[in-house]
């Protein structure tokens, strides 16, 4: 666009309002950048917890975990289970149970048992810390609205608990993301753990109405992968041409064996014979979703 004259000046306003456009774009793209390095962690090992001893036939109780899923814990008719947080924070009892539960796990060393124990272990510590994380916290609308950290209390982007010291271990602090991307991804390469670790959010799995243990791990893992695939947070045709999945499938693709075509062949198989079909003849765009809204009913 020319310039425009008016009373003897030179006016340039498309240039301004293209700066700012400019701006705002570079804004956006910062952003998003970051809001996918922030979720996209990459599954880097802590070297000392990579050990066990698989001579040990000891059983960790999880009783009191499944006490608090059966009594907190609503299955939905739309296939997303909620938690109920606020009446557990109303409950002395519940919260006199799960803090006695999580006091429990960090008072042994879980390498001292073996890898099936220890997989159930942690996946377990996730999903009661992240309960007991919102619980202190409730009410809230999301639960990126926590953060010890004065850069995650901004929110938005840089919100969320999953870098705060929640934990500590056999001496060891430890946060959330230490427990999932230094522990469980790269120790046991299984992506299926993805459908077992809730973060308490619509778009996350659904935190599993029984407790892991090292005898149903398996099955639970299994049984999540398909409930997800299945449900339309997971996989969901706009139409013929257009699939939205969720942004799980994005941020770590890595561990779902790095493209999208490899992406497209693990949900085909846990899809139901329908969806799987639609999958395999699958050929247009893909677009990634997720919904940070909390789990609560």
């Amino acid at each position: 666009m020319k310039p425009v004259l008016i009373t003897g000046r030179t006016h340039r306003f498309a240039p301004t309002r293209g700066r700012r456009c400019l701006r705002i774009a570079l804004s956006l793209l910062v952003a998003t950048l970051v809001a996918v390095a922030a979720h996209a962690q990459s599954a880097t090992l802590i070297p000392e917890w990579d050990t066990s001893d698989e001579n040990n036939l000891a059983r960790v109780d999880h009783r009191a975990w499944h006490e608090i899923l059966n009594g907190y814990l609503r299955e939905h008719d739309s296939g997303v289970n909620r938690f109920d947080y606020g009446a557990l924070k109303a409950n002395a009892g519940g919260t006199a149970k799960l803090d006695s539960y999580l006091t429990y796990l960090q008072s042994f060393d879980p390498r001292t048992y073996s890898r099936s124990e220890q997989k159930a272990y942690w996946i377990n510590f996730y999903n009661a810390l992240t309960v007991q994380v919102v619980t202190d916290a409730y009410p809230v609308d999301s639960i990126k609205d926590i953060s010890k950290r004065l850069l995650g209390r901004l929110g938005g982007i840089f919100g969320g608990p999953w870098d705060d010291v929640h934990a500590n271990v056999a001496g060891r602090d430890l946060t959330l993301n230490n427990i999932e991307h230094g522990i469980l991804r790269p120790i046991w390469k299984d992506n299926r753990i993805h459908y077992a670790v809730n973060c308490a959010s619509y778009g996350c799995p659904n935190l599993s109405a029984t407790a892991f243990t090292a005898e149903n791990t398996d099955e639970l893992l299994d049984a999540g992968a398909r409930a997800y695939v299945n449900h339309p947070r997971g996989v969901d045709f706009v139409d013929d041409d257009f699939l939205v999945i969720s942004s799980i499938y994005k941020w770590y693709v890595a561990d779902f064996g790095g493209t999208e075509k490899s992406v497209i062949e693990h949900l085909v198989t846990y899809a139901d014979r329908a969806l799987a079909t639609r999958l395999r003849k699958f050929t247009g765009s893909v677009d990634y979703e997720y919904d940070w809204s909390l789990n609560r009913p």
